[in-house]
């Protein structure tokens, strides 16, 4: 495990081995966090966050069709429950007309 000097500036170099390994290159952007007490955690921030994040919740439970799911469950209860209080449509009978003589 390296150890590294801290400049004046608060600047660390972070050793070739560990910038390869997550592909830091020069100019990119990294974002540091306390992990825990004295602990630093630094990672390395996509270019494109959108596009890194794509496909992170693929394989999982799809959330829009249990919506659509839960959606007809209550549909249907809701008919079941009015179904009682409508009457059913009945077609009007067609009445012969009377002719007056």
């Amino acid at each position: 495990m390296p150890i590294v000097k801290t400049s004046a500036k608060g600047q660390v170099v972070i050793p070739a081995k560990f910038r390869e390994q997550i592909r830091l290159r020069p100019g990119d952007k990294v974002l540091v966090t306390l992990a825990a007490t004295r602990k630093v955690i630094i990672e390395p921030v996509p270019e494109d966050p959108i596009e890194a994040a794509c496909g992170m919740l693929q394989g999982g439970p799809s959330l829009t069709q249990a919506l659509l799911k839960e959606r007809r469950e209550d549909y249907a209860h809701e008919e079941k429950k009015c179904a009682r209080f409508v009457r059913p449509a009945r077609l009007p009978q067609q009445r012969s007309r009377i002719r007056k003589g």
